[in-house]
């Protein structure tokens, strides 16, 4: 009678061998097949199948053992989960193996060692369920992995506690949860060659947008040491964003880096008892990115090829989870585990919902901040979760509509996690354990947030909104908020292109998919605001003035980076690469910083730099600045960053804005400035638009119109200066009224000029957004294009739709739009 075979190499499997090796396997076997020749290393390995996971049970008589036990249990009853659990395990982890499964499993470990050349190889012993790959549901994260595990006998007793892990009170409970047998779902186990990389660093790689699903970019979250920790949430990884269509042109396209709190790493033990081990991180370490910018680029080619493969062997778009590690010895990057995501791509688009806070003072509000796991906002009471182990999860009466606080979420607490209306941990990045049950479980989370279980106390009601970008942000009280949702195909077919004002970057990904022609404004005064937070000339020259706390406070600001001028030049560049990203290749027009004195001296260091002005709105702003030698130093920063953004990355539909120029001599000092900083209008591409704000942009159109190659209307700024008043006094706020018929003239006149000249003309101004009628009347003047706010861009389509029909019913066409 011939032996079963319960071993293959790792190569021998493919995605067709699902049932028999599970996905993860399935998934190793197919990239070490097909894609190994194309430079992608995985380190290799055997599996144990499936079908030696039920010899396993049988052999031991454990089957009906294991169904009776369950049966028997009210699985969302925590305390006989739990004892259900326990029981299954232990038998399982006490059970032997068929002499013929130990000789295998023993045939392969050897083979290993010898390919190695290695004696008692380390190896990752990790958990492939037959069941994860399954298209409605996800069981990443539901079985165990066991790091630095040498010789045969702790190989076997690794395998058991595998098996064993097919039946976590998680499991059960998560089985249970979407409708699963038990018995339909087997265990298959690879015996994998370890990565190095407790000496070097791993993580978690996405091929889209993990919280708005924006399909075109690569996160990558990476930390020092073996990559568990990340997903048990016990460091705030390193972030890092690349954008896949401008990767696979030969660019740079690395349009985010975020530094974390990697104050910890996991290493190899020193004995069998202790394979593993936690230990602190230096300083050195902890202050810098864990992976060069030519590590990301290779990583995230690997990827795209990744992505790509799976996507023709599916049939469709298949966006992928993938966990990576760099061997700290050798320098090599690895690929570990593959599996497709589960969650973006099963939504469909051609919709949105958005969560709207309409309270005003919420701001005074704030109890803390985090980051932000998906779009939603709960409310609810605080339930603190603190030192609780596996058995005492069972105890605590954890009601429907809890949210959950903790330092950081176990594995063995979905079955209470599934009762919260949101989550909220100390720790944690945007993939680690608390973050994906979350997103599967769809409920918002909080994570990072660093001393929520001290802030927060049980019984205490608070709102957690994960709606207002990155952010995660935490409230006192219970807050109103609104939810609404809208379908893009509902809308009606516009002739007049209208565009969308993005100030944050961090929400442009979740704007990519409305039908929008760009980005008409997109204003570096938030970056600058909320990114790199401190004056940029006091980045420049804060050693010279002799303010300790500020240089202290800079260079606390700048860690990971070189100095001052870098920090600005690329958190400028990955703020403006973000929102140009998600409309390429649609034109996104930036326009250059345009704080007023009394703005920028409010920013740490601006007391040094910004002169004292009556009046700040008419004052020393916009173009006058950029050319100034007490400014152009900083200026250039700018320059630079934009650069970076179309050359290096590639992204060259930014076009650049240059707003509150007064006369056209010094619009020419302000392209001299520029092109002393690597910026020349017409170089690659670059297209210079000029914010028609001024009553002289628009008498001297003409002029102007020669020199730039397109006018952009700021109503609010060209409102104030028609009409002859300070739009910040409350004492003239009633005249403001950007439908004045003098501000009307002087639009009508710009749109005008610009049409005869065959210049590009739109607006930008808040008007359109605020009042339908005032869209009207820019479709029936001909305007090139509208730029109005997200929340407007629903309703502006529905007026400019009503304009354009009620043109046509007059006879009167539609002009064609010249943007």
């Amino acid at each position: 009678m011939q032996q079963e075979k319960f071993t293959l190499r790792l190569a021998e499997a493919a995605i067709r061998d699902i049932e028999a090796v599970g996905g993860k396997n399935a998934s190793l076997g197919e990239m070490l097949q097909n894609l190994a020749p194309s430079g992608i290393r995985i380190p290799d390995g055997f599996i144990i199948t499936a079908s030696a996971y039920h010899r396993f049970i049988t052999f031991n008589h454990l089957d009906n053992v294991i169904r009776e036990r369950i049966n028997a249990t009210d699985t969302d009853n925590l305390e006989q989960l739990a004892a259900c659990g326990l029981a299954i395990r232990t038998l399982i982890s006490d059970g032997s193996f068929p002499d013929e499964m130990t000789s295998q499993i023993s045939e392969g470990y050897k083979q290993l060692c010898l390919q190695y050349r290695q004696e008692n190889v380390d190896v990752a012993v990790r958990s492939s369920a037959t069941a994860e790959d399954l298209p409605d549901a996800s069981f990443a994260g539901q079985q165990d992995t066991y790091l630095n595990i040498s010789g045969i006998k702790n190989v076997l007793k690794a395998v058991k506690n595998c098996f064993a892990s097919l039946f976590t009170d998680r499991a059960i409970s998560y089985r249970k949860m979407f409708g699963y047998d038990h018995f339909q779902v087997g265990l298959s186990v690879c015996i994998q060659k370890m990565v190095r990389s407790d000496l070097g660093m791993s993580g978690v790689a996405f091929s889209l947008d993990t919280e708005s699903g924006f399909k075109d970019v690569i996160v990558i979250n990476g930390s020092y040491g073996l990559g568990e920790m990340i997903v048990q949430g016990s460091v705030n990884p390193d972030e890092f964003i690349v954008f896949k269509p401008l990767l696979k042109r030969g660019f740079s396209s690395i349009i985010e880096k975020k530094l974390g709190q990697k104050h910890q790493k996991m290493v190899y033990g020193t004995t069998a008892a202790e394979p593993v081990k936690v230990v602190p991180v230096s300083a050195s370490e902890a202050a810098s990115f864990c992976l060069n910018d030519d590590q990301i680029i290779e990583l995230s080619r690997w990827v795209a090829i990744i992505e790509d493969y799976y996507s023709v062997l599916k049939k469709k778009w298949c966006p992928m989870d993938i966990e990576w590690a760099v061997d700290g010895i050798s320098g090599e990057l690895f690929i570990v585990q593959a599996r497709p995501e589960t969650i973006h791509s099963r939504r469909e688009g051609g919709s949105v919902v958005s969560y709207q806070i309409h309270d005003e003072s919420r701001h005074e509000k704030i109890l803390l901040k985090g980051i932000a796991v998906g779009d939603k906002i709960a409310t609810g009471k605080v339930h603190l979760l603190e030192g609780l182990d596996r058995a005492g999860i069972q105890h605590i009466d954890f009601k429907e509509g809890d949210i959950m606080v903790t330092d950081m979420t176990d594995p063995d607490w979905e079955p209470v996690m599934k009762k919260a209306a949101a989550i909220i941990t100390n720790k944690g990045g945007r993939t680690c354990h608390a973050a994906i049950v979350a997103r599967e479980l769809g409920v918002p989370a909080i994570v990072g947030c660093e001393n929520a279980t001290a802030i927060l106390k049980t019984g205490m009601k608070i709102t957690a909104s994960c709606a207002e970008g990155e952010a995660g942000i935490i409230y006192d009280g219970i807050i109103a908020y609104e939810k609404t949702e809208q379908k893009f195909t509902s809308l009606p077919e516009i002739k007049t292109p209208l565009m969308m004002n993005v100030a944050s970057p961090e929400m442009a990904f979740h704007y990519a998919n409305y039908p929008s022609l760009g980005v008409g404004l997109a204003r570096e005064e938030f970056i600058i605001n909320n990114y790199i937070k401190v004056h940029p000339m006091a980045l420049l020259k804060h050693e010279s003035i002799g303010d300790a706390e500020l240089s202290s406070y800079i260079a606390e600001q700048t860690r990971g980076y070189a100095n001052g001028e870098e920090f600005f030049i690329e958190k400028l560049s990955y703020g403006i690469a973000r929102i140009a990203a998600a409309f390429y290749p649609n034109r996104v027009i930036v326009r250059f910083s345009d704080f007023k004195t009394n703005e920028y001296a409010n920013m740490p260091g601006g007391k040094y730099f910004e002169p004292e002005e009556e009046n700040p709105m008419i004052g020393w702003r916009g173009a006058s600045r950029y050319y100034s030698d007490a400014y152009r130093e900083a200026f250039g920063m700018e320059c630079k960053a934009i650069r970076k953004v179309r050359e290096v990355m590639g992204l060259n539909n930014v076009t650049v804005m240059i707003p509150f120029c007064r006369t056209v001599g010094e619009l020419m000092k302000v392209y001299e400035t520029m092109e002393a900083y690597g910026l020349k209008r017409g170089e690659e591409g670059l297209e210079v638009y000029l914010m028609a704000e001024l009553p002289s942009n628009i008498i001297l159109a003409q002029e102007f119109g020669k020199y730039i190659d397109g006018f952009s209307i700021g109503s609010n700024d060209l409102t104030q200066l028609v009409l002859g008043l300070d739009r910040d006094s409350a004492l003239v706020a009633g005249l403001y009224n950007e439908r004045n018929e003098a501000v009307k003239t002087m639009i009508s006149s710009l749109i005008r000029t610009a049409r005869d000249m065959n210049v590009k003309v739109g607006i930008c101004g808040q008007g359109p957004s605020d009042f339908p009628d005032f869209a009207r009347f820019l479709t029936e003047e001909g305007i090139g294009s509208i730029s109005v706010t997200p929340d407007s861009f629903m309703k502006t389509v529905k007026v400019i739709s009503a304009a354009e029909t009620s043109q046509s019913k007059l006879n009167e066409p539609v002009p064609e739009p010249i943007f």
